[in-house]
């Protein structure tokens, strides 16, 4: 796997002499050793070059006496000179945020798994920051360097669509909806009623939210989290429960988020009976400070969190698992489809399930008891 981080990446200029510089030397290796052959058949280079990569317009004879001396004299086609032949650089670019995240890292672990076996490279963009997001889509980081990209999730803007729409390449996004590519996603209004709904059925009215405050990361406006939290509220109101702006906290989407968002929610004039938490990280910080406080789960409040994180089945966190895995592997699928369809069609559309997965960090409230649990929907 080819990696690039955009934040660390040298001067554009430096970079572009590397790159020329290495195709120059690669093309002159190979056009020496591909002239022996041309001479020794009494043909041009060229059609040693067709003959060898079985381009129509060579005859089979002399396509044959190609490959022969061709073999005769040890001579091996280079993968890059091909490449500048065909413009196709067997490459995909990922986009990713910030590789360092548990999420990126499970859905590049999948996407990679379905691009490699394909045949195929992936160079990844690690953008770090809003500034580091706002030189790769102002520049030209990805011309002639992948056959396709995939973007995860960034909400982009119509001047950052337009910059990839220029490239001319297959692109499919992760985790937001797009009317010009393809993309991959769950359902996030659907998963946060799902989980607010469990709550509600175990008997719970008085129920806290910890959503992803994305305003300082460069996913700033993404999807997931403000659907998520319109999930939340619709569940709510649907069961006739008022929203209380003191039940809604929001942190970064870490532990240490998390951690500052619960501390917050414990300072609420009354407390909730549970919370739903926007992401298992988050629901770890918040797990963190309710045994400081003293305080048990399920028995003082139920949390349950968004992802199925690995850690979670350790920390007998119920949570909504989002197959993040295989939204990776289906992303790559459709970028591979997307590679080999013509152009003008519709780009699809596609919603990965979710579902509940429960464990012992949700329970009815205190006052009510257990057998009085209504079935699970």
């Amino acid at each position: 796997m080819l990696w690039q981080s955009i934040r660390n990446s040298p001067p554009r200029a430096n970079a572009s002499a590397c790159v020329s510089g290495g195709s120059a030397v690669t093309w002159a290796l190979v056009t020496a050793r591909i002239e022996e052959v041309a001479e020794r058949a009494g043909v041009a280079v060229s059609t040693v070059s067709r003959a060898l990569r079985d381009v129509p317009g060579v005859s089979l004879a002399t396509r044959q006496r190609i490959k022969d001396i061709a073999a005769e004299v040890g001579y091996l086609a280079s993968p890059n000179a091909a490449r500048l032949a065909t413009g196709v650089t067997g490459t995909v670019a990922v986009v990713v945020p910030d590789a360092a995240k548990w999420f990126f890292g499970q859905v590049i672990s999948g996407a990679g798994a379905v691009l490699r076996a394909s045949g195929r490279d992936v160079l990844l963009y690690e953008l770090g920051d809003a500034e580091g997001r706002r030189r790769f889509f102002e520049g030209k980081t990805l011309r002639g360097r992948a056959d396709a990209v995939l973007v995860l999730s960034l909400r982009l803007s119509t001047e950052e669509t337009q910059s990839l729409r220029t490239l001319g390449l297959p692109v499919v996004l992760l985790g937001q909806g797009s009317e010009v590519f393809g993309s991959v996603r769950v359902d996030d209004r659907a998963a946060a009623r799902s989980a607010v709904r469990h709550l509600l059925n175990l008997g719970h009215r008085r129920i806290g939210l910890i959503g992803i405050d994305d305003a300082d990361e460069v996913t700033t406006g993404s999807t997931p989290p403000l659907s998520r939290l319109a999930g939340y509220r619709q569940s709510l109101l649907a069961a006739g429960i008022p929203l209380e702006e003191d039940l809604e906290q929001f942190g970064t989407n870490s532990v240490s988020g998390g951690e500052l968002a619960m501390t917050r929610l414990l300072s609420a004039p009354a407390l909730p009976t549970a919370v739903f938490v926007g992401s298992d990280e988050m629901a770890f910080g918040a797990l963190g400070v309710l045994r400081t406080a003293g305080m048990t789960v399920p028995r003082d409040i139920s949390v349950i969190g968004f992802d199925n994180h690995d850690l979670s089945q350790v920390m007998d966190l119920t949570t909504i698992d989002q197959n993040i895995r295989g939204q990776g592997e289906a992303a790559a699928e459709l970028l591979l489809e997307t590679l080999s369809t013509a152009l003008g069609t519709a780009p699809p559309d596609r919603i990965i399930d979710t579902r509940l997965v429960l464990r012992r960090s949700t329970a009815p409230p205190a006052d009510i008891p257990t057998s009085s649990k209504k079935e699970e929907t």
